[in-house]
């Protein structure tokens, strides 16, 4: 799985817990399986169509779980190896985490993929099927919510 890696991170970002990150990208992937008509132009749009995909999967498993009201297991995201401040006196990998990890969606998921993966505004307006000004407006509220946090 060449972009597993994104797709996993995408849906944990989005979901915030383990096992529904786990459900959207089983579903993700079989998706992808099974899309036997979907030509990929090269292998930016192929990863480009999984985000696309893992992002519809989140945001129908938050709308089934909203529609039934149910709560959900309380797993945060990894810990890093070490958060032991004698092993990483000026590491604030679990604070930075818990930061993103609080964000609202949006702006979660349009920060991590600016943030993390590069993806520029309008790339990410067109993977979400939202406006550009929208995503520039969901990075900059994320980006100043993060700032704040980490104060």
């Amino acid at each position: 799985m060449r972009h597993g890696d994104t797709v996993w991170r995408v849906c944990l970002t989005a979901l915030r817990h383990a096992a529904d990150a786990e459900d959207a990208f089983q579903n993700s992937f079989l998706k992808y399986a099974l899309a036997d008509d979907v030509r990929f132009n090269d292998d930016e749009h192929r990863k480009a169509w999984l985000i696309r995909v893992a992002t519809n999967a989140c945001r129908d498993m938050q709308r089934s779980a909203a529609a039934k009201n149910l709560p959900l297991d309380e797993e945060a995201l990894p810990v890093p190896a070490s958060v032991d401040p004698e092993t990483q006196p000026d590491s604030r990998v679990r604070e930075v985490l818990d930061a993103m990890n609080h964000l609202d969606d949006p702006p979660r998921t349009p920060v991590y993929l600016a943030l993390y993966e590069g993806y520029t505004a309008p790339e990410i307006a067109s993977l979400m099927e939202v406006p550009v000004n929208t995503v520039y407006s969901w990075i900059a509220r994320g980006k100043k919510t993060l700032k704040e946090a980490l104060l």
